[in-house]
């Protein structure tokens, strides 16, 4: 059976998992599948991923 990727995220989805990976607070197979999705460098320190609501 071939991996599946996802055709579309759910927004408020991926928004509540991007705060959890910031916190660190996300587990392993989620973490991966977020640096996987967003292309993140696993061994590169934390940044904001979040735009900061009051810059707008």
């Amino acid at each position: 059976m071939p991996a599946r990727t996802p055709s579309w995220v759910n927004s408020t989805v991926l928004m509540e998992a991007l705060q959890r990976y910031q916190q660190n607070r996300l587990p392993r197979p989620l973490r991966l599948w977020v640096e996987a999705t967003l292309e993140i460098d696993p061994e590169a320190p934390v940044t904001n991923l979040l735009p900061d609501p009051f810059t707008h």
